[in-house]
């Protein structure tokens, strides 16, 4: 099931979305969606490095070196 969503952009930011379209041959909403896709991506890479940076430092993994030292 699909959902429709609004979103306000200024003028500045919704232009530049219409020249992007028009450039790439990609709809608004593809461009959009593309790019939500990526910020959640990248969020949830954050939230794991977070959590796994706290779990290494409790374990003394602080540098490269102390990482290649426990794959090895």
């Amino acid at each position: 099931m699909r959902k429709v969503v609004s979103v306000r952009f200024s003028e500045e930011m919704a232009e530049k979305l219409e020249k992007t379209s028009r450039n790439s041959g990609k709809s608004k909403s593809e461009i959009i969606k593309q790019a939500l896709r990526s910020y959640l991506w990248e969020e949830r890479f954050r939230k794991a490095r977070k959590t796994i940076t706290a779990k290494a430092k409790q374990r003394g993994i602080v540098t490269d070196e102390d990482v290649f030292k426990e794959v090895s």
